[in-house]
């Protein structure tokens, strides 16, 4: 089981790095700024818990985005594993299937929360808008996925 968990963890990781330099791309070339969300996730989170993050300014801003920021890691890390431990108990599907599957989960895990939180609401999204929140999860599924599986794969 440890074996899957930190297969899974590092397929995750993998994973989350394409979706990174996928979404990093995108906002070089239509020249867009990086997205708030996530700082404003964990602004959130942190402060409904009692736990705001601590400091004022610039560097309070800062710490909120390396925060969101790993706060995206560890998602696509988690989703890997639950991926892993799912392919070990038996969930073993076609590479297009399963990194579908993948990207939709990893999808959920991030945009569900922040509609809860009401930090963006899916329903005013332009077609653009889900064009650069789908296909940078879809190659985060599909690598995921196949990382997984092929390690899995090449094990005795």
């Amino acid at each position: 089981m440890t074996h899957s968990i930190l297969r899974g963890c590092a397929a995750g990781a993998v994973g989350t790095t394409a979706l990174n330099a996928i979404t990093y791309a995108d906002m070089a070339v239509r020249g867009r700024p990086s997205s708030d969300t996530p700082a404003d996730a964990v602004d959130k989170i942190t402060t409904k818990s009692g736990h705001p993050v601590p400091g004022s300014g610039d560097t309070r801003d800062n710490r909120l985005s390396g925060l969101g920021a790993l706060s995206g890691i560890a998602v696509g890390c988690t989703t890997g594993v639950a991926v892993s431990l799912a392919r070990r108990a038996g969930a073993r599907m076609p590479l297009w299937l399963g990194g579908l599957l993948t990207g939709t989960l990893a999808m959920a895990a991030t945009d569900l929360p922040l509609a809860r939180l009401k930090i963006s609401d899916p329903t005013t999204w332009s077609a653009q808008d889900w064009v650069s929140d789908i296909v940078p999860h879809l190659v985060y599924g599909l690598i995921t996925y196949a990382v997984v599986a092929a390690e899995e794969d090449r094990r005795p």
